[in-house]
């Protein structure tokens, strides 16, 4: 199991992100005039400053010039930004998964060579996963017990002199208005054969335009995009060594839970700073045993809810300690993910019912903490279908 002793290393970034935060994000993200609108825009700014922190390269290798965070610094780090605005969060996390597969593990020298320089040096760049095609996206819920295809994928690529054409509509793409470079899943013909494979397409290629969805339709934190590619030429290496199915395998998702987990935390901050100036029957309402126990209740599922999230996080860093049984062969990720997403969504409601009825008003952070909480619930396919996809693993069943 793991140590519960965080190193050196993680207690200090975990310092400095903290102070970070209560400084600099926080008292924006929380601004009465902020919170007002429908429409909250990503914090572009302090999203810039976070990077210059190095936590948009933290989980890359040493030597391409990150410092090789595992997991659990992962979740430390997300939960701390996720704290005070967990749309800056998710751009980082999702720029920094993708940025240690796509260049520790996917890229050649050569491919390194062209992409990775302006990465490290451009502290705006960042990176996105075209995979959800929109006229793949057609079914409702899982297929649960169901063989899937990637046939209906409807992204194609096509051999076009020494290079690629790439055409396709994909939907819900998690940082397309802000990435600089898209990892494309496209049909191909790759030496004889068929199947689904991936491309690194720059944002400025001719034939590639972004749509940002509206905040209010999204179903992921952070900010996301339509993204279509219209006769658009690539390089013939442009192809990435690995096929589509090689990057989901590889990304654990995990610094998503942590982003629940900082909400969550932040519904409960707000709540117990509160009840201690709140004065009800001559007494703060924290020495009233219905607030006690209510507050207790929130700091029990926190610490519960870390616990899994760490334990997923261990898991994901470590899987010889699944071989080796120290640690269940199961889903720990997405059971990790049902259960927190459920927690932290009750635990910001609990939280704002101590505010009574300044909880539901649109200048107050309470508001928002359920909203960002809501978010976690439908984030992907939803628990529900997450649900599925957990009684087939532990069947056994292979969907593809």
């Amino acid at each position: 199991m793991y140590s519960l002793h965080l190193s050196a290393e993680q207690l200090e970034f975990r310092d400095m992100i903290r102070d970070f935060v209560t400084r600099e994000v926080t008292p924006v993200a929380i601004k009465p005039q902020r919170l007002e609108p429908l429409e909250q825009p990503l914090l572009t700014d302090l999203l810039a400053q976070a990077a210059q922190m190095g936590l948009r390269t933290m989980a890359l290798s040493e030597e391409n010039g990150g410092i090789a965070a595992d997991a659990l610094t992962s979740c430390i780090v997300s939960e701390e930004i996720a704290a005070g605005d967990p749309d800056i969060a998710a751009v980082l996390g999702e720029t920094s998964a993708l940025g240690h597969i796509l260049f520790d593990k996917m890229t050649t020298p050569d491919q390194s060579k062209r992409f990775l320089p302006d990465f490290i040096a451009d502290d705006s760049y960042h990176l996105a996963f075209a995979d959800r095609d929109a006229e793949a996206d057609t079914r409702i819920g899982v297929a649960y017990h169901q063989k899937r295809s990637a046939s209906a994928q409807a992204a194609k690529a096509m051999r076009a002199g020494e290079g690629w054409v790439i055409n396709g509509v994909k939907i819900g793409v998690v940082n397309a208005p802000v990435a600089k470079l898209f990892i494309v899943a496209a049909q191909a013909e790759v030496d004889g054969k068929s199947g689904l494979h991936l491309f690194a397409v720059p944002a400025d290629s001719a034939g590639v335009s972004v749509t940002a969805q509206p905040q209010a339709k999204r179903a992921h934190h952070g900010t996301a995009g339509a993204v279509t590619f219209k006769e658009c030429r690539v390089p013939a290496d442009n192809l990435l060594k690995a096929d589509a199915a090689a990057i989901e395998a590889a990304r654990s998702r995990v610094y998503e839970l942590a982003i629940n987990l900082g909400i969550g935390r932040a519904a409960y901050d707000a709540a117990l700073d509160y009840s201690g100036i709140r004065i009800q029957g001559g007494k703060r309402i924290i020495e009233h045993q219905a607030t006690a126990t209510r507050l207790a209740d929130i700091a029990i599922s926190l610490d519960v809810a870390r616990n899994t999230v760490w334990r997923a996080a261990y898991a994901s860093d470590h899987p010889d300690a699944v071989s080796d049984r120290s640690l269940p062969d199961a889903p720990l990720v997405a059971m990790a993910r049902v259960h927190v997403s459920t927690a932290m969504y009750r635990a910001a409601k609990d939280a704002a019912e101590l505010f009574g009825a300044m909880g539901v008003m649109r200048d107050m952070p309470l508001q928002k903490h359920i909203h960002d909480a809501f978010i976690c619930l439908r984030t992907g396919d939803g628990n529900t279908d997450a649900k599925l996809r957990i009684a087939e693993m532990l069947a056994g069943f292979q969907a593809a």
